[in-house]
C-alpha cells in the first residue's frame, strides 16, 4: 500500500506529464494485445477480448479528456495496463 500511495502521490504532483505518458502507455500496450487477440483468430472469443480490450484503453482516455480527479485516473491507468497486459500473456500462450 506503501508504494501505491507514492506512486499515487508522485501522479499528482506532476499530473499533466504522467497523463501523457499513461495515453502513450495505454494505447500502446493495448495495441499490441489488440495485434496479439486478433492474430489467434476471428471468433466470437476472441472478438470479446478484443471489445474489453479497447473498451478499457479507451475509458483511461476518457477519464483524461473529461478531467477527472487524478486518483480515478491514476486507477484507470493501473487498470487499463493490467488489463492489457493479462491479454497479452493470455494470447501469447
Amino acid at each position: 500500500m506503501k508504494l501505491y500511495n507514492n506512486l499515487l502521490a508522485d501522479f499528482k504532483e506532476l499530473s499533466l506529464a504522467h497523463y501523457t505518458l499513461g495515453i502513450i502507455a495505454s494505447s500502446c500496450l493495448g495495441s499490441v494485445a489488440a495485434m496479439l487477440i486478433l492474430m489467434n483468430g476471428h471468433t466470437l472469443f476472441d472478438m470479446f477480448q478484443l471489445f474489453i480490450v479497447v473498451s478499457v484503453c479507451m475509458s483511461y482516455n476518457a477519464l483524461v479528456l473529461a478531467q477527472f480527479k487524478p486518483k480515478i485516473i491514476f486507477n484507470s491507468l493501473l487498470i487499463s495496463l493490467a488489463t492489457s497486459a493479462i491479454f497479452i500473456i493470455i494470447n501469447i500462450f
